[in-house]
């Protein structure tokens, strides 16, 4: 495989990538939901110290 080639390769795979993580960032905008997903748990802590809990959206729907 040619340098050319190779080049071509790696811009490929670029745009690729790069389409599906603005599909999903353009998915997750449009439904105006919290991320979800595992967090390291209750006791997980930001830089600051302060909890990382779920609760903490603005969005999250209280029952």
């Amino acid at each position: 495989m040619d340098l050319a080639a190779l080049g071509l390769v790696f811009v490929i795979v670029l745009v690729v990538l790069a389409g599906a993580v603005a599909a999903m960032a353009f998915g997750q905008s449009l439904t105006g939901r919290c991320l979800r997903g595992s967090c390291g748990g209750p006791g997980a802590a930001g830089p600051d110290g302060e909890s990382l809990s779920c609760p903490d959206c603005p969005k999250r729907r209280h029952s």
